[in-house]
């Protein structure tokens, strides 16, 4: 078998017709058959539409169900997951189907990362161009997705210059590192230049060293203190809190999620982020917008910070950027970018051909107008749904969020909603403190499909009262 009928997973006959767009799982072929030349295999593969047949669906990892694979993950894995009791197999949409075939309504986009949900054909007719170009050849040389992808970022953006990295974390812990530098670029005589950062509760930054000292949730960062120092929180929107904190000579940086995901799906007020903007300035100090999570369409505006229109001088980036390939990216202005130099930072596998080429697919299509303001919309008719449905449940305590980022607030924990709604074909996600239900969709996702999803969890609360569903 060849390497692209292995990275499509899908092998195709030779009497397959590409022009056959439409899905129908009744022609996907059960048994691989060979390709008869290079370009017409891989015009093949990029047409085939990858939800698997029922039968392929309920192929089994050597022959193993979902007990045999868990269990054989327990022996291999460290573990450091607590995972749902659920394999996943293959998806299509908004539709994940676990090794038995089992059909699930994804609400979870991989934790806001597959904003085109899953084998986008527009997403995976560009990998498996790329990938039978050229995948990786680090930074030691120029690439041509690595500078496109970075135009469209700059040309969208309040950003002059790009960094890319591999993850959130990684584009968080770029910009402590940027922060850091310019202060010490702009103060050079200077003995001890501003080091220290401001962050907020409910942060969320990230797990490595650096973004977990910028992370509130002290259970993340104990068992691995004396992390970086000099970091200090604050209530997120507390404005007089902050003034103390914010000071020349003293602060680099201020972080801050202008919607919190992790934290419990919390907007920032236009006073709070102002008065961040307006600190930061005459302090000396750098305003950094983390929107790994809520930024790239999530909101209904390309950028979360968009609607207030105050603007960060450093900006990250991560989850959906690649459309399920790991990606991040660090926006900032030229004023900020002037103080790095070469070999200040660096990474092998970030900013790589096939992963920019993939973004570059993503975001050519999120940031269409008309793309973005369906996701408004949807996210207004599906709160306005919730709100109707699951409004008047006694644990109920707010439905918040903006777009297609949504938190359900009970006054309980959300664990037994969340496996519920599992049982019943529904894929969520916690947040907060373990009692916010949070809904991030894919992007892509049909009203249909967002009124099947408040009926399940509907259904689903009256498991807080020790109903079986």
């Amino acid at each position: 078998m060849s390497s692209l009928q292995m990275a499509s997973g899908v092998a195709v006959s030779q009497a397959f017709n590409p022009r056959r767009l439409a899905f129908n799982p009744e022609r996907l072929p059960s048994r691989g058959i060979r390709f008869q030349g290079k370009k017409s295999a891989i015009v093949s593969c990029v047409n085939v539409d990858v939800k698997p047949s029922p039968e392929i669906a309920a192929k089994k990892m050597e022959g193993n169900g979902s007990k045999e694979i868990m269990e054989a993950e327990a022996k291999l894995i460290v573990g450091t997951y607590a995972r749902a009791p659920l394999v996943l197999a293959s998806g299509k949409g908004c539709k994940l189907y676990d090794v038995e075939g089992r059909e699930y309504l994804d609400l979870t986009s991989g934790i806001a990362v597959n904003a085109l949900g899953h084998c986008d054909s527009d997403w995976l007719k560009a990998v498996i161009e790329q990938a039978n170009l050229l995948t990786h050849v680090s930074n030691v040389y120029y690439s041509v997705p690595q500078v496109e992808l970075a135009k469209r970022l700059v040309a969208s953006s309040f950003a002059d210059r790009v960094f890319f990295s591999n993850s959130g974390t990684e584009a968080n812990e770029a910009a402590i590192k940027f922060a850091r530098k310019f202060q010490r670029h702009s103060n050079p005589d200077a003995k001890e230049p501003a080091s220290e950062f401001v962050s907020f509760s409910h942060s969320f930054h990230g797990r490595t060293m650096g973004a977990l000292a910028l992370t509130s949730k002290e259970q993340y960062r104990t068992p691995f203190e004396p992390v970086m120092p000099g970091v200090s929180f604050v209530e997120f929107g507390d404005i007089e809190a902050s003034k103390k904190l914010i000071q020349r000579g003293k602060t680099a940086a201020v972080f801050v999620e202008p919607v919190q995901g992790e934290g419990g799906i919390y907007s920032a007020r236009k006073e709070f982020l102002q008065f961040l903007r307006d600190a930061c300035d005459e302090a000396g100090a750098l305003l950094v917008f983390d929107e790994v999570q809520c930024g790239l369409g999530r909101t209904g505006q390309l950028w979360a910070h968009e609607p207030y229109g105050i603007f960060p001088d450093i900006m990250t980036l991560a989850k959906p950027l690649a459309g399920g390939l790991p990606i991040g990216a660090v926006l900032l202005t030229e004023r900020v970018a002037s103080a790095i130099n070469y070999g200040d930072h660096g990474s092998t596998f970030a900013g790589g051909p096939l992963v920019c080429t993939a973004a570059i697919s993503v975001l050519d299509k999120i940031s269409k107008p008309g793309f973005l303001s369906s996701v408004s919309e949807k996210g207004q008719f599906f709160k306005n749904l919730l709100t109707q449905k699951l409004g008047s449940n006694s644990h109920v305590k707010e439905i918040r969020g903006l777009g297609l980022i949504i938190g359900i607030e009970l006054d309980v924990s959300a664990s037994p909603v969340v496996d519920a709604c599992r049982n019943s074909g529904l894929l969520v996600l916690t947040a907060g403190k373990g009692n916010v239900v949070r809904l991030v969709p894919p992007l892509v996702i049909t009203q249909e499909e967002l009124s099947q999803a408040a009926e399940i969890l509907a259904n689903a609360l009256l498991a807080l009262d020790g109903h079986d569903y």
